[in-house]
């Protein structure tokens, strides 16, 4: 079985964020710092698809469920290494700031809808970001509007709405008012019968000291009290399902 790969498949003593671990089991599957930063090679399922075994498994039902009622539920972006987040993270941050912005301008603007490297939540191979493959749409596709009534997937919406969590799915970055962190992303789903004890294992790191310890464009700029606000924001103002 190749790591990262497409398996073809027929089918400081630590922010530890604060909140209670209400999503953690006793018994539940150990997860090294490496993995959950994006760091190891992980098995991933299905090509084009590139989820962990039980998250694709429940991925391909959801999408043959669909294709019943005409939505051609596509992946646009799953799993993403380390290496990849840090290439899109450096790359939005040599463009806004060769447009003049300030550094901490420019990583603000960043982490709008983008992650920092090692804090995705794409690393886990449980989260994927989806469109309509049925409904033709010129541009970015991952634009909310689209996804809004009268959008080319506003049909592909109304059935998530209403399915995509008996299959496990569920919406990361809601339209809740006073949601901090990331923007409304109504295309970005997580299988959280892994994710939520994906998260509660990374919520016991000491993610500021981890995260001074790296190096990559733009994290010089990144002061404790900028970590400590982006991990209570960021990473934990979500659906609270998903906690």
């Amino acid at each position: 079985m190749k790591r990262r790969k497409f398996i073809r498949n027929t089918g400081l003593a630590g922010l530890t964020l604060g909140l209670p671990l209400s999503g953690m089991a006793m018994d539940q599957e150990f997860y090294t710092l490496e993995e959950l930063m994006g760091k190891s090679d992980i098995d991933l399922y299905g090509e084009g698809i590139n989820l962990r075994k039980e998250a694709h498994e429940a991925f391909v039902r959801m999408k043959r469920a669909a294709y019943q009622d005409g939505i051609d539920i596509k992946v646009v972006s799953s799993y993403r290494d380390f290496e990849r987040q840090r290439a899109i993270f450096e790359q939005k941050y040599i463009d806004y700031t060769d447009q003049g912005m300030e550094p901490l301008a420019a990583i603000d603007k960043i982490i709008e809808y983008s992650t920092i490297p090692g804090t995705s939540r794409h690393h886990w191979g449980t989260d994927v970001d989806l469109i309509d493959a049925s409904k033709p749409a010129s541009g970015d596709v991952l634009v909310a509007d689209k996804f809004a009534e009268g959008g080319p997937f506003e049909d592909f919406k109304k059935w998530m709405d209403q399915h995509s969590e008996s299959y496990g799915f569920y919406l990361v970055y809601t339209d809740v008012p006073r949601r901090r962190g990331f923007k409304y992303e109504p295309w970005h789903y997580s299988y959280a019968p892994i994710s939520r004890d994906m998260l509660a294992e990374y919520r016991r790191l000491n993610l500021v000291r981890i995260m001074e310890k790296e190096d990559f464009l733009g994290s010089e700029h990144f002061t404790t009290g900028f970590l400590r606000t982006y991990f209570t924001d960021n990473i934990l103002d979500i659906n609270p399902d998903l906690l």
